[in-house]
């Protein structure tokens, strides 16, 4: 645990009554390669802190996985919009790795949000934080080849050639696995 609050001092100070508040609530799991965090058509009632391993979201489309996103060390990951709503998630989260994560209800956070204004702070930082993220993602998709995606995987975040299968990869850039493979051997 100390390792997670380590890393939430890193997103916001928090007070000692704060700090004790969340360490009641969060609870540690340790979950196997390939297990399933969330499947879709549940309803998301947890947020994670990721302090080992690798995850990924995907979506189901006509029979193929749609990777829509990456966790690693020190990400809060979850199904934000069900997470947030309510409503049935339509991503699917599975560990690539052993994983150990921290997690803390919805029903949990809330109270907290409530009694502490620095936890909602922190909260917010983290949201902000997904927010930016994927619209530099969306940006992404939008106006970059798939070369140009790959250099940007490459120079941001090339971890995740190195832990990820590169089916997840292909798909994670929105092109088939043998473009993946034409693009990787131009480098």
């Amino acid at each position: 645990m100390h390792h997670l609050f380590s890393q939430i001092e890193n997103y916001h100070p928090l007070s000692a009554a704060a700090k004790e508040a969340l360490q009641d609530c969060f609870k540690k799991i340790t979950l196997s390669k390939n297990e399933s965090l969330l499947n879709e058509g549940q309803v998301c009632k947890q947020l994670y802190f990721l302090e080992k391993g690798a995850i990924r979201g995907f979506y189901n489309l006509d029979g193929k996985e749609i990777t829509h996103w990456f966790g690693f060390e020190n990400d809060f990951v979850t199904s934000f919009h069900s997470f947030i709503t309510g409503d049935p998630a339509v991503e699917n989260i599975q560990l690539l790795e052993g994983c150990v994560l921290w997690s803390i209800s919805k029903e949990q956070l809330t109270q907290l949000l409530d009694q502490f204004h620095e936890i909602e702070r922190l909260v917010r930082i983290v949201y902000e934080k997904y927010y930016i993220r994927l619209e530099e993602r969306f940006v992404n998709a939008q106006f970059k080849t798939a070369k140009e995606l790959y250099e940007n995987l490459l120079e941001q975040t090339p971890h995740i050639l190195e832990r990820v299968p590169l089916g997840a990869v292909a798909s994670y850039l929105g092109i088939s696995q043998e473009t993946l493979s034409r693009i990787r051997s131009q480098f």
